[in-house]
């Protein structure tokens, strides 16, 4: 891949010096005299280089302030300022305003091109620093905003979450597996009046049935066998912020009565005490099981349930909002590229179309998985779509062969997306056109059909397949 470089230079003379020597190195400069008309253009996202070079006397605009506004607004590419003068109080300044590096008049190309080859390394640095700052935000709730979706169903949600967090009510987000429902949560506290206090969070399904009411209100030291000392539970522990209990649907009915005790009077008592203490906590509420039906088949309480859902909020299923599907892998490749030092640039149409037409029964942590596999497992610079394809030991030999050369399978169906008969026709005699290099005769032959009637059901098809 081309590395770039932005070139601000009002000489001419040295512009094209600067430019035909990077030329030879396979790098390619965006030249401009005017500075504040590159800065418009790096503004606007016309210009995506991995280094800047800037004179530092032009007349319209320093080389200062020109890297002073970039600073201003953001933008991290290292910067070198070039000069005729070597004064080391200018130096010092420029290297206090972000400079990367200072080279003086007349140029050692040989040292303008190892200072290239370090800002372009420090560019990546940065790239990857940020990515993994912003999925640690996301993920943990810090940065809510960062969150990424621009679907209705995603804006809709999101926008109630928004509006629910500056109250106090209790939340029942519904949702699938993996859809981000702690995320959701995470979000509501960070955005809320609580955001300086505590968020604690439990999987209410993932701890016994004995053990999850002293997880929740703590015990007294002697309460039972093995309490060796007094506990604080989660409800104490968030005192002035935010319990988030996820699978709520999955508590027995006796830690049922309890829960809803604590969500009417505000109160706790620890295990093996008499004494209540009052709490301060909002309470966010998850499950991935239809409530309604759960208090209908008697295996939750209906008082509860009305106490749980003051505000429902449903995070959609990832293929609910299949537009969103790309952001998130991009987003995910850049993640694991900087964890695993990796540069993998993007995936092969085949390796798009998979992923938007796949029903992600997991939501988007399957769709996380499966892209830092597809990371670890890729060999190329794009990932292609048979590193999506992951299967059992019993057909592991039959796959395999096929796997080797993604062309030669002829897919028809995506995860529980079936084709009608008439597409499955169609899309079957597009692979066997493409598998015999268009040569029509040979198709109609392997087909069964003449040329006349391949012409013709060729002729039918929207993307025009015969040329």
């Amino acid at each position: 891949m081309v590395q770039e470089i932005l070139l601000v230079e009002d000489d001419i003379d040295m512009a094209e010096l600067i430019t035909a020597f990077f030329k030879q190195k396979d790098i390619k400069v965006h030249h401009y005299e005017d500075p504040s008309r590159a800065l418009k253009e790096f503004r606007a996202g016309k210009i995506d280089v991995g280094a800047i070079i800037s004179d530092l006397n032009m007349p319209e605009m320093s080389g200062l302030e020109f890297l002073k506004k970039l600073r201003e607004e953001g933008f991290q590419t290292p910067v070198i300022l070039i000069t005729v003068s070597d004064d080391v109080d200018t130096a010092f300044e420029a290297i206090q305003c972000g400079a990367y590096d200072f080279v003086v008049k007349p140029l050692h190309f040989p040292q303008l091109f190892i200072s290239i080859q370090r800002a372009f390394k420090m560019n990546k640095l940065n790239a990857e620093n940020s990515t993994l700052k912003k999925a640690v935000e996301v993920s943990r709730g810090i940065n809510p905003d960062g969150m990424i979706g621009h679907s209705e169903a995603f804006r809709k949600a999101y926008d109630l979450a928004k509006r629910v967090s500056q109250s106090n009510s209790t939340v029942l987000i519904s949702g699938e597996s993996g859809s981000g429902k702690e995320v959701f949560a995470r979000a509501i506290h960070q955005w809320s009046s609580r955001r300086d206090k505590p968020f604690m969070a439990i999987n209410c399904s993932a701890i016994p049935d004995n053990l999850l009411e002293s997880e929740l209100f703590g015990h007294a030291k002697g309460a039972f066998t093995g309490a060796s000392d007094k506990k604080v539970g989660l409800f104490e522990e968030a005192e002035g912020g935010t319990l988030f209990l996820d699978e709520v649907g999955d508590l027995n009915l006796p830690l049922q009565a309890k829960l809803l005790r604590v969500l009417q009077d505000r109160k706790i008592k620890r295990v093996g005490e008499n004494q209540y203490r009052s709490i301060d906590v909002r309470v966010i509420t998850a499950t991935h099981k239809d409530l309604n039906t759960e208090v209908q088949e008697k295996r939750f309480r209906d008082d509860l349930f009305f106490r749980l859902n003051v505000i429902p909020l449903r995070v959609p299923a990832l293929r609910e909002r299949r537009e969103d599907i790309m952001p998130l892998a991009n987003f995910f490749l850049s993640k694991f590229n900087a964890i695993n030092g990796t540069d993998i640039k993007g995936f092969t149409p085949a390796a798009k179309e998979y992923l938007i037409k796949n029903n992600w029964r997991g939501n988007v942590r399957e769709l996380e998985n499966t892209i830092e596999r597809s990371v670890v497992l890729c060999t190329s610079k794009e990932i292609d779509a048979s590193a999506f394809l992951v299967f059992d030991e019993d057909i592991a030999p039959v796959m395999e062969s096929a796997l080797t050369d993604i062309k030669n399978a002829f897919v028809f169906r995506y995860g529980e997306t079936f084709l009608p008969l008439e597409d499955v026709e169609k899309k079957y005699i597009q692979f066997v056109f493409q598998r015999n290099n268009r040569a029509r005769e040979a198709t109609a032959k392997i087909l069964g059909i003449d040329r006349k009637t391949l012409y013709r059901k060729l002729q039918e098809m929207p993307d025009s397949m015969e040329m």
